[in-house]
């Protein structure tokens, strides 16, 4: 862990089309942590073509009012529709099929952000998608024969089932098709709206332990600091830069600093488990959504009122730290 590059990077193109596109991170500090990231950003109409992914996730919609979500769970014969909108946080559980729709009707683009682990995945580091339709499709994969007779249809009918639709991944909708309709009341259920600055585990919203993450949104002033922060669970904390910037360190592993860099908006950041974590605007201030990979994530914040070094009777913080009375009791004033 001590030789990850764990340098701020942006997503690349994996894929754009008349619908929109996908964009993806690839460095090897994600497949060390195990850990995934992906954008899906949908034009007006965008459809994403139904698909398993590998690995369990969280989307956070980064812009947009009019987003859909179509879902149906393992062990289950129904689907779920929700309706997403900024700041909306939804859990994609590992197994669950999904498709993914732009229904406004302005020319704002719907962009999700996921971010998630890859322990179970295909390559560490990297979501996998499946597809039950386009080109890319699973079914399509099988002869015309076993699709005839496994839904008992001609074969004519089981070539046009599988070669019918040829988009790949994200495909525009044509003006005057109908899209299901968002349950209003599972979306209330299996939808979390985040748009202040919190920590959201389980707790807050139960349906995040379907994905076995929780998620933090932090939003700086301009010079603001987010005082250090440690997991105390082996989690793994992955930091995409929502807007602004500024500056992020991170120590880990002898006490050393590992990262000290600049970031801006569009970037990612992992920060290994058991490292600690600094972040400080810019004259922009700077707002940042992390996933950590457990629904009951822990996170000792080294000031306020939780902090440890509050915690510690003054003697010990005195010999440990070797310091003064007088600086001992400034240190943990400042912590209140």
């Amino acid at each position: 862990m001590a030789e990850m590059d764990l340098t701020p990077k942006s997503a690349a193109a994996a894929f754009e089309g008349d619908g929109g596109g996908y964009y993806v991170w690839s460095f090897p500090a994600l497949g060390e942590a195990n850990v995934g990231a992906g954008k899906l950003v949908l034009k007006p109409s965008g459809f994403a073509l139904p698909h398993y992914a590998d690995s369990a996730k969280l989307g956070y919609v980064l812009q947009g009012e009019d987003g859909v979500v179509g879902m149906v769970f393992p062990n289950t014969s129904e689907e779920v529709v929700l309706k997403l909108k900024k700041g909306d946080v939804i859990p994609v559980p590992l197994g669950a099929l999904s498709w993914w729709f732009n229904n406004g009707d302005s020319a704002d683009d719907l962009v999700i952000l996921f971010l998630g682990e890859t322990t179970k995945a295909y390559t560490p580091g990297v979501f996998t998608y499946f597809f039950i339709a386009g080109t890319q499709s699973l079914l399509g994969g099988f002869s015309t024969d076993f699709i005839s007779k496994s839904f008992s249809i001609t074969k004519d009918e089981a070539d046009e089932v599988t070669k019918s639709q040829t988009g790949v991944l994200l495909v525009k909708v044509e003006k005057g098709k109908t899209m299901p309709k968002p349950n209003a009341h599972l979306t209330h259920k299996l939808v979390h709206q985040l748009n202040v600055s919190a920590t959201v585990t389980e707790k807050e919203f139960p349906f995040l332990n379907q994905a076995g993450l929780s998620a933090n949104l932090i939003k700086l002033e301009p010079s603001a600091i987010s005082s250090p922060i440690y997991t105390t669970d082996s989690t793994v904390q992955l930091i995409y830069v929502v807007g602004g910037g500024g500056r992020i360190q991170i120590t880990g592993l002898n006490g050393q600093r590992v990262l000290d860099a600049e970031v801006a908006a569009g970037q990612l950041i992992v920060v290994p488990r058991f490292f600690m974590v600094a972040k400080l605007a810019g004259e922009k201030g700077m707002e940042c959504f992390s996933v950590i990979t457990s629904s009951r994530a822990t996170l000792d914040d080294f000031t306020g009122k939780t902090s440890v070094l509050r915690a510690l009777s003054p003697e010990v913080l005195q010999i440990s730290l070797n310091i003064n009375p007088e600086l001992q009791t400034l240190l943990q004033s400042k912590s209140n």
